[in-house]
């Protein structure tokens, strides 16, 4: 049996070989680039998984995606003979570059035991290169009208995975070494706007502003987080009053519009009008102004990453905010259709119930911590909670819920008439 001061010593030593300075941790430079918390990963495994390149160590094993190895060869290759001659000088820039910040990019992911210096060095290289030779290439297309290949619409989304990035920094010291020789001296967030209009969620166009391209980003996707963030910081609470659907508050007579011009991209507003009197509830609609969300087969992929990110890094949470309302506000196809006829939402997958589905689905497995629309949600429940909306709410689930209560109102309502029209005859005629 082991004495106590050998318990004591064995233990500080194992202590000391995990959290102790053999660990090249730094402050600065903490990870941000890694895989997907696992209970988020199976709700949606083909949403944080890339299709057709790996970008960064996290995938660079995967099988099916070594054949594009050669094209990003080729990629990279385009692009270093765009700089001039020779084509050597400029390599070598790049990778004394990446040579020199080697520890900053270890720091940024969680494991690289199974790189070495020099494997990731080159890594890091051939994916800038080919990151930034690939936006240069669809932003060329975009001005000359051409569409991408097939494979190739996939490879945007691959480059906002959460799983699949390399540093900001990076991108930004090769972007100086190459770029600059034959582009337009632009900041590199400028430079990929082109890219991220594939991963815009809205119809609106995302606006990078010049404060952002001087901010530090992680990387792409913390970008594009980014430019979903308000300009101001916005106080989150919880409602504490009850959530009510589309089709109810609809009931309620609140109308929905789409935002265009507001600062944030996410924001939502209540917007009543001048009438306060009960007595004039019918002109006293309120109208809820949201943003208007394009529904397609990315879009499940770019939220899911998103929403990652903001769980597993230190930054707030306002894209995870923005999909619990849109659940709260959203049960049913019923709701998808008021919302595609208020032209707030845009669908392009198919059914309304299709679309109902994937936003139910979005905040599954996410502690409702943080909420950015507490104070619109208390304004639509106490709308809703006045006498001439609860009244109306009841009317039209009882008589205007389905088709054979209206026609049942209409009998009624036909016959009451009748039988009014049959008195007034017979008492006409017996005087």
């Amino acid at each position: 049996m082991k004495t106590m001061d050998v318990i004591v010593q064995e233990t500080f030593q194992a202590l000391l070989d995990c959290v102790g300075e053999k660990k090249k941790v730094t402050n600065k430079f903490s990870p941000s680039i890694y895989m997907a918390p696992i209970t988020l990963r199976k709700l949606s495994e083909s949403s944080f998984t890339p299709r057709v390149v790996s970008i960064g160590p996290l995938h660079r094993k995967d099988e099916n995606l070594q054949l594009f190895e050669v094209r990003k060869a080729a990629f990279v290759h385009e692009l270093l003979s765009r700089s001039g001659p020779p084509l050597t000088q400029t390599l070598n820039a790049c990778v004394e570059k990446v040579a020199c910040i080697i520890e900053n990019i270890r720091s940024c992911y969680a494991d690289l035991k199974d790189y070495d210096d020099i494997k990731l060095a080159k890594m890091m290289v051939m994916d800038a290169c080919f990151i930034l030779e690939f936006i240069h290439d669809i932003k060329g297309k975009t001005y000359s009208g051409t569409n991408l290949r097939l494979q190739d619409q996939y490879i945007p989304y691959d480059l906002v995975l959460l799983e699949n990035q390399i540093p900001f920094f990076v991108l930004e010291d090769i972007y100086g070494c190459i770029i600059y020789k034959f582009e337009e001296a632009l900041p590199l967030a400028e430079f990929i706007q082109p890219l991220l209009k594939y991963a815009n969620l809205f119809k609106r166009k995302l606006k990078v502003g010049v404060s952002r391209s001087y901010i530090s980003h992680d990387h792409i996707l913390g970008f594009l987080h980014h430019c979903y963030q308000p300009k101001c910081n916005i106080s989150s609470g919880f409602p504490s009053s009850t959530i009510h659907s589309v089709v109810e508050l609809d009931r309620a007579g609140v109308n929905f519009k789409p935002n265009h011009d507001a600062e944030w991209p996410m924001a939502m507003e209540v917007k009543m009008t001048r009438y306060c009197s009960s007595f004039l509830w019918f002109w006293n609609k309120p109208t809820l102004t949201m943003p208007t969300l394009c529904i397609d087969d990315f879009t499940e992929l770019v939220l899911r990453n998103l929403i990652a990110y903001e769980q597993s890094y230190v930054v707030d949470p306002y894209v995870t905010s923005y999909a619990r309302a849109m659940d709260m506000l959203i049960d049913t196809h019923e709701d998808i259709a008021k919302l595609v006829t208020s032209k707030v939402i845009v669908n392009h997958i198919g059914s309304n119930e299709e679309a109902a589905n994937m936003i139910n689905k979005i905040c599954k497995e996410l502690a409702p911590e943080h909420f950015y629309y507490t104070k619109q949600w208390e304004q639509l429940d106490k709308h809703f909670k006045g006498y001439w909306p609860r009244k109306i709410v009841k009317l039209k689930r009882t008589y205007f819920n389905s088709p054979w209560s209206m026609i049942a109102l209409f009998a009624g309502f036909s016959l009451f008439v009748l039988a009014m029209l049959q008195t007034i005859f017979t008492i006409m005629s017996s005087s």
